[in-house]
């Protein structure tokens, strides 16, 4: 058997590309769009060609005027971020109904590709070897993400200071705040979606916030579009998952110190609402499980070199923790795999990401400025 040392130097070293941006929303969002513009043309012609797959256009016109249907909620709720938004436009020279294209392409496909992604953790100080709670996610999408992929530590005006990892030209998807929060997400399905407060604009919605009070009223005051699950950590350790659907909210909290999450409804108040079935459930049910027992049996000694390990683990393939290419098959129509993997330590102001499936890939550490 390969010993672990000489599978970690087999690991490339190879990051996603690093970004810092400041300045008013527009202006950051305008750097943003002149830094990556390659990248986030690029992410939007996937994106499309992936659309075009699951749903007829009748015309590109058709698809931006439904892209900006959204816009009136980001202005009600986050003006800030459809500031941003319009900056990224110009600054990538594509059109604002592009723009918001990649902020939901969700809500746009209606999730008629929806996939089992993400398994997400929350670590708090007690069962951790060093006292630093840990929060984060392998993140699971089409492989074609890991090629657009950034790190981008945004620093605001009058709110706090981000650093996440996104799909270029998204200006919201996991990661924390200098304020010592951390919010990851994970994919759950309800019916009912409609259009208003897009899915992935949620979680730098709650990283706005100071605390995990705050941010759990911000989000759950907003009118959703759609469903989004959401873990969130504030500086003490302390964390709190919500299950979010369109007009309800379902909470998870952590029990002696581990919460965990995957792409099924847990909560009492929403399991009702449950749409996978088959196979799709089985997986996430069994990804689930798996993330409970590995964290429990780490108990005391839980730090970012364990958590890098269990993000890692490939038991129980093709329902596993590190997805890779081909697990499923074409049978089964899905080309997701683990396309990034995020380790915060939110009260340190530090992620360690790895470019997926991080079986393949070392950690790197990205800390605020």
């Amino acid at each position: 058997m390969e010993s672990l040392h000489n599978k970690k130097n087999t690991r490339s070293t190879k990051s996603f590309p690093f970004y810092r941006f400041e300045g008013n929303y527009r202006e950051i969002g305008q750097q943003y769009g002149e830094s990556c513009r390659d990248l986030i043309k690029l992410h939007r012609e996937y994106a499309l060609e992936r659309l075009q797959r699951s749903i007829k256009l009748n015309s590109f016109a058709d698809l931006e005027n439904a892209a900006l249907e959204y816009q009136p909620f980001v202005q009600k709720y986050a003006p800030f971020f459809d500031e941003e938004i319009q900056g990224l436009a110009e600054g990538a020279n594509i059109s604002l109904g592009e723009a918001y294209f990649l902020q939901l392409r969700a809500e746009i496909y209606q999730h008629l590709d929806a996939t089992d992604e993400c398994t997400t953790f929350a670590v708090s100080s007690e069962a951790t070897s060093n006292g630093i709670p840990l929060i984060g996610q392998n993140a699971d999408l089409p492989s074609f993400y890991k090629e657009v992929g950034v790190v981008i530590e945004a620093k605001t005006v009058n709110k706090p200071s981000t650093l996440m990892v996104t799909p270029a030209g998204q200006i919201s998807y996991i990661g924390i705040n200098d304020k010592g929060l951390g919010v990851f997400a994970n994919f759950i399905v309800c019916g009912g979606w409609r259009v208003g407060f897009p899915r992935y604009l949620l979680s730098r919605l709650a990283l706005t916030e100071e605390n995990l009070n705050a941010a759990i009223k911000t989000v759950s005051q907003v009118y959703r579009a759609s469903s989004r699950n959401l873990i969130m950590m504030e500086r003490s350790g302390r964390s709190v998952d919500l299950e979010t659907i369109p007009k309800r909210v379902g909470r998870i909290d952590s029990s002696n110190g581990l919460l965990e999450h995957s792409n099924h409804f847990i909560s009492e108040e929403l399991k009702v609402e449950e749409r996978k079935i088959d196979e799709e459930l089985e997986n996430s049910e069994i990804r689930l499980l798996r993330m409970r027992e590995l964290l429990r049996g780490s108990y005391g000694q839980l730090n970012v070199e364990k958590m890098q390990t269990i993000l890692r683990d490939r038991k129980n393939a093709p329902h596993t923790l590190c997805r890779v290419p081909g697990d499923f098959g074409k049978d089964y129509g899905k080309d997701t795999i683990t396309f990034a993997s995020v380790i915060a330590e939110p009260s340190k102001g530090r992620l360690w990401i790895a470019i997926g499936p991080p079986n393949e890939y070392e950690y790197k550490c990205y800390s605020f400025l």
